[in-house]
């Protein structure tokens, strides 16, 4: 069984910065596909950005490209997603999961329990 345990959210203006963090536990890191999806009050999860096993294929939703990054550290097992720009329309909880065959994390296997991101304009 794998376990997520992310970190990292706080409240933050608009146009700052927070990164996550999502360490991963149970098994081979290098074997997962990870990525983040989110959820805002009111509304359905949907997906943020992906990052398949071997960090050469990355996946991010229109409305966060260019703005927010997904990278991982398979020595540290933990993915991060470094979120610039940030908008009130960003205010979510964002939660970690992973997937050990599909890299888009089409319908993810695993997840952790969030961690909320609140932006005041």
């Amino acid at each position: 069984q794998v376990q997520l345990a992310e970190s990292g959210g706080g409240s933050v203006q608009a146009g700052g910065s927070l990164r996550l963090s999502c360490a991963a536990s149970g098994r081979t890191f290098s074997s997962l596909n990870m990525g983040w999806f989110r959820q805002a009050p009111g509304k359905e999860r949907e997906f943020v950005a992906a990052i398949g096993r071997h960090g050469i294929n990355t996946y991010l939703s229109d409305s966060v490209r260019g703005r927010f990054a997904i990278s991982r550290g398979d020595a540290r097992n933990t993915v991060w997603l470094q979120m610039n720009n940030l908008k009130p329309e960003d205010t979510a909880a964002y939660y970690c999961a992973a997937d050990p065959y599909n890299d888009s994390l089409t319908r993810p296997t695993y997840w952790g329990q969030g961690t909320q991101v609140t932006v005041s304009s």
